[in-house]
């Protein structure tokens, strides 16, 4: 009897600890999935596992999809820079590559007509004179009858003549810079970057392609390609987001085509970037459009790391004040390092930023 009593009290010594070890492990903070998909995790483990959170923000715009573009630049951000004179280049003064600033030289070119348009208004400036002291002198003869009016007429048009052959002679000569040696400065009319130098000293110029090419890429444009399926959500002044090789930024949709194109199937549209984006004109890229008013549907952002899967779903995990709650979302797009969400969470909760990996082991009872 005195065994079998002892047994029994045994038994029952270990049916009471069993339920106060348990209550010690939630009372100092270990995760527990829980039926409903709690995450029971106390602040301490929170801190153990170096799990960050992050603000669910309000979201004004909504992305309606991404499409393929191509960086490309405004049309007037390239110059070609030529000789209005045929010559042959003295001096090439700047290499493939370079940065310009405006009216920095680019090469010298000697030219013969320069010479030539010297002398006629070397001329021209000595005629002038003459021809004005023999319009005045007609000009009295006629009034004293002395000379028909006739001759007057025809001195005062000589003098015109004079005129603009000599203004002619100035405007051919400033147009090309040409100096007293007849040598020419070719000049950058814009600041940017030299993309193209297609001559060497002893080339000949006036007569092929132009000698160089300036870029000017502080402003780019994007190329698109709207998809026949997003026509009728496309608008110009929509925002439009790039994301490539670790360069973002954010334009605005400037115009678009009012007709399908047979052949892709897609509306052309081009969009605007802002200034030192990163990007390199010719370069493929996606770009998310996003439209300014998502109607009536509430849209909120999240970063983007805070976004995972489970199986077909799109998940976050929800700050709850025992621990996290995976909720199912969906996903309307990304804009930037944040993902827009068109439900799931409201502004003001808090998700799980970091620690992702572990909280959805948890969640699948890992």
């Amino acid at each position: 009897m005195a065994l079998v009593t002892g047994l029994c009290a045994a038994g029952l010594g270990a049916c009471s600890k069993a339920p106060s070890t348990q209550e010690a492990k939630l009372a100092a903070g270990q995760d527990k999935p829980a039926a409903d998909g709690l995450i029971v995790m106390g602040d301490e483990q929170i801190a153990r596992q170096a799990i960050t959170l992050a603000p669910v923000e309000a979201s004004d715009v909504m992305p309606v999809g991404t499409v393929p573009g191509v960086v490309s630049l405004p049309p007037d951000a390239r110059v070609a820079v030529t000789t209005p004179f045929a010559g042959t280049v003295v001096k090439v003064m700047v290499i493939q590559g370079q940065a310009v600033t405006r009216g920095q030289p680019l090469a010298v070119v000697r030219a013969a007509e320069t010479v030539q348009f010297g002398a006629a208004l070397a001329r021209s400036r000595a005629e002038l004179p003459v021809a004005a002291a023999q319009a005045a002198r007609m000009e009295q003869l006629s009034r004293e009858g002395i000379i028909a009016p006739a001759r007057a007429e025809e001195a005062r048009a000589n003098l015109n003549a004079a005129r603009a052959t000599l203004a002619e002679n100035r405007r051919l000569l400033a147009l090309g810079a040409a100096s007293a040696d007849g040598t020419i400065t070719l000049r950058t009319p814009i600041a940017g970057r030299v993309t193209t130098v297609g001559v060497d000293a002893g080339s000949p110029v006036g007569s092929g392609p132009a000698p160089f090419l300036i870029e000017n890429n502080a402003q780019l444009r994007l190329d698109l390609q709207i998809p026949e399926r997003l026509a009728a959500l496309v608008r110009p002044g929509m925002a439009v987001h790039v994301e490539q090789d670790g360069h973002g930024a954010t334009g605005h949709l400037l115009s678009l085509a009012t007709s399908i194109d047979p052949a892709t199937r897609a509306l052309s549209a081009k969009a605007s970037l802002p200034p030192d984006t990163g990007l390199i004109p010719g370069k493929s890229v996606m770009a998310t459009l996003a439209a300014t008013h998502a109607g009536t549907r509430q849209a909120v952002s999240v970063p983007s790391e805070a976004v995972t899967h489970i199986g077909d779903h799109d998940v976050i995990f929800r700050r709850e004040p025992r621990g996290f709650r995976a909720v199912t979302v969906i996903v309307a797009g990304q804009l930037g390092d944040r993902t827009v969400l068109s439900g799931g969470v409201v502004p003001g909760q808090q998700v799980a930023a970091s620690g992702i990996a572990e909280l959805k082991t948890l969640s699948q009872g890992g």
